[in-house]
């Protein structure tokens, strides 16, 4: 399909997270490089790679709790690289996916948003079965984080359902957000490929930074998400702006989400702060607004994503009270 200039360009912003992965083996500080990489089988029977990130102290016999992660669109295993580390060197074993078709190699299903999910059980599937690593995992104390479509894929995997429809109809209304102008330069969603109901009972906690289309999760679903749940918005999202993404799901959940807005925080300051090399071959992704430090609200953000997900987890067994119906 050959789109029009005004598509591309859409797309090149999307695409440019293709750099992201193109740096790792060349360029990237080998700090931000996962313990192991791992390969996996998919729900479609495709192959994953993803990134493992260890605990110092993997040597104590103890069992650890694990988080998974899943990157925005157009995005791979290492996008959130130092929110992983950060969380490894608290005592967590990180994985995370590349997801297929999603991914900065290959966009050929971008809007099989739903299909994401699946691939992120799967990966639960393997750290707590076959993977081998140092550490044993915990399948008692598993925790998600996601951001942009990655956000969109953690809110499904608790519970949270997907109405495609309320999609169609957003777009409808408001064909200039930049969601809907990514939908139609990738062609539409495929109605016949979307599998809504993605839940996995293994998570336990949850953290969402910039959730994309959270308009789109029907308000039943929401409230019977009552897990505990981290949630951040950036005040100046231009990619995923207000009050179509972040709200709908902080207002519906079951139970009142730790709730982070960031002032003056773009979208792409979720992502791992820039070195010199991103800073020359994806400016766009590295750009903040004036007087806002990435690197130090990054290290502000890890810390408290450790801290939500030590208190989550060492909850995790808890009885849960869902937010009172007003």
């Amino acid at each position: 399909m050959r789109l029009p200039a005004s598509s591309l360009h859409l797309l090149a912003a999307v695409l440019a997270f293709a750099l992201i992965g193109a740096v790792p083996v060349t360029a990237r500080a080998q700090a931000d490089a996962p313990d192991q990489l791992i390969h996996f089988a998919g729900p479609d029977g495709e192959t994953i790679e993803g990134g493992v990130w260890l605990p110092a102290d993997s040597d104590d016999g103890s069992a650890r709790p694990l988080v998974v992660i899943s990157h925005g669109s157009g995005g791979w295993y290492g996008g959130h690289a130092d929110t992983a580390e950060a969380l490894a060197e608290a005592g967590f074993v990180v994985a995370a996916l590349t997801h297929p078709g999603d991914n900065f190699r290959d966009q050929s299903r971008g809007l099989h948003l739903t299909g994401r999910a699946p691939q992120l059980s799967r990966l639960i599937d393997y750290m707590t079965g076959p993977w081998a690593g140092p550490v044993t995992v915990d399948p008692e104390r598993v925790g998600a984080f996601g951001f942009s479509a990655g956000g969109l894929t953690v809110t499904s995997i608790i519970g949270g359902v997907s109405d495609a429809q309320m999609i169609l109809a957003h777009c409808a209304a408001h064909p200039e957000v930049f969601a809907c102008r990514l939908v139609a330069a990738l062609g539409g969603l495929d109605l016949t490929d979307w599998q809504p109901e993605t839940r996995d009972l293994r998570v336990k906690a949850a953290v969402i930074a910039a959730p994309a289309l959270g308009l789109s999760f029907t308000d039943e679903s929401l409230t019977s998400v009552i897990l505990p749940v981290q949630l951040w918005q950036a005040a100046d999202d231009q990619i995923l702006p207000s009050p179509y993404n972040v709200e709908p799901v902080r207002d519906r959940l079951g139970r009142a989400p730790e709730y982070h807005r960031v002032d003056r925080a773009g979208h792409y300051d979720f992502l791992t702060p820039c070195g010199p090399d991103m800073q020359a071959v994806a400016p766009e992704l590295c750009a903040s607004a004036p007087g806002f430090d990435r690197a130090a609200f990054k290290v502000g953000f890890n810390r408290e994503v450790v801290r939500f997900f030590r208190q989550a987890l060492a909850q995790a067994s808890a009885p849960r009270v869902a937010r009172p119906i007003p």
